[in-house]
């Protein structure tokens, strides 16, 4: 079976990991995000990640629910 990838541009780098999952509706707000990580749901770039406020750049990946975002670098304003 093939995990889906899907690229998402962020323009202010680098984000957290928890204001990545929510900008990218993965989770609806903050309690979410933090109870999702804290259960070992999210992978960055491969391995459990438990800091919701781990900080992401371009070219990492979030695995969630069998799902992966490739953080993309968007273009400035």
């Amino acid at each position: 079976m093939r995990n889906p990838q899907h690229k998402i541009s962020v323009t202010e780098l680098p984000i957290r990991l928890g204001q990545f999952l929510k900008l990218a509706n993965l989770v609806q707000d903050g309690f979410e995000a933090r109870i999702k990580i804290q259960e070992g749901e999210v992978l960055v770039n491969g391995s459990i990640e438990k800091r919701r406020g781990k900080k992401l750049l371009p070219g990492d990946t979030v695995t969630i629910g069998g799902e992966t975002w490739i953080i993309d670098e968007g273009e400035d304003r």
